[in-house]
């Protein structure tokens, strides 16, 4: 990465070696604009493609053929990241996708919400979660260790990926729709860190968020 000249000041602090940590950028809030910040400080990110689809639009020249890809980043411990892109071929496609999954990364937070549950670990959602996309309706609810991920298979992608190992669920809608789907298990695990928790129930349900050592 010597040979890359960032573009934006949150860029160039991870250069410089002042943030040397991502939890730092979710801390202040900075947007991330250039996928080398991610490319530096996670360097142990893992890719799966979760759909590629061949996509037809008609034009007065004729019949455009373009190839969408979906594709989800994590680290397997707290970090996660869905993106979409569409190009004439599938390998650009997919390239495109990983760039924009690394913009659209977010930090998870994890625990031990399950009242089944009191290992004290941060292994499964801290409390009840829903994300929506299109028709489709997702939730995740806090399960006790060892029930595993209790999910379709592009919901347990998603939450592999984040580092999640135990989980019980509930869709709704079009859950055929792949995209739709994982895009919905993607937004709900972004509401883990929108609810304010004070730090007596952060501790009852052992609340760890992004990165656990």
């Amino acid at each position: 990465m010597e040979d890359w000249e960032p573009k934006t000041r949150l860029g160039r602090m991870v250069k410089d070696g002042e943030i040397t940590d991502i939890s730092q950028i979710f801390t202040v809030g900075l947007p991330l604009m250039e996928p080398e910040i991610v490319d530096i400080l996670l360097p142990e990110l893992t890719e799966e493609v979760i759909d590629i689809n061949l996509v037809q639009k008609m034009h007065r020249s004729g019949r455009r053929v373009r190839f969408r890809a979906t594709v989800a980043i994590g680290n397997g411990n707290g970090y996660i990241g869905v993106g979409k892109a569409i190009a004439k071929e599938v390998g650009p496609a997919i390239r495109k996708a990983i760039r924009n999954a690394k913009l659209n990364l977010i930090e998870v937070n994890r625990g031990c919400g399950s009242w089944e549950c009191g290992c004290g670990t941060p292994h499964t959602v801290p409390f009840k979660v829903t994300g929506r996309t299109g028709s489709v309706r997702v939730t995740f609810m806090p399960a006790p260790r060892g029930i595993g991920l209790a999910a379709g298979d592009v919901s347990k992608t998603i939450l592999r990926l984040a580092g999640i190992t135990d989980v019980w669920s509930r869709s709704q809608g079009q859950t055929q729709s792949t995209i739709n789907n994982a895009m919905a298990s993607f937004n709900a695990l972004k509401q883990t860190t929108k609810m304010k928790i004070n730090p007596k129930q952060a501790e009852a349900i052992s609340l760890a968020r992004g990165k656990v050592e």
